[in-house]
């Protein structure tokens, strides 16, 4: 009797199976699942919430983003800086205008 047939005395998962009888493990296959971020590219979120580390937090497709010293309710331009299975951190690159939707310009002192 082979293993994978109903009935055998080896247990194993219908999702296992399927990824067994495609030659990839169950990590594999959800690893594969694609994220709406991409290391290093920029985007323009909304900081919704605050981490226990004091960090903001931003979502994009409800994937978690943390965002380095972001405050809830700004809206800013983020750089991914690293991307893991369900989350990715970021940093601030500029504070957008709520209106327009446009990057401010940061206040650099002129001596």
């Amino acid at each position: 009797m082979n293993r994978y047939e109903k009935g055998s005395s080896y247990p194993q998962w219908e999702g296992d199976r399927a990824a067994n009888a495609a030659g990839r493990k169950r990590e594999d296959r959800d690893s594969m699942r694609r994220k709406p971020v991409e290391l290093g590219k920029e985007y323009d979120v909304d900081i919704v919430e605050k981490s226990r580390r004091e960090d903001g937090i931003a979502r994009i497709d409800n994937f978690v983003i943390f965002v380095k010293k972001g405050v809830v309710g700004e809206k800013v331009r983020i750089k991914i800086e690293s991307v893991s299975q369900s989350f990715a951190i970021a940093s601030i690159v500029a504070k957008t205008d709520a209106v327009s939707g446009s990057a401010a310009p940061s206040a650099v002192s002129k001596a």
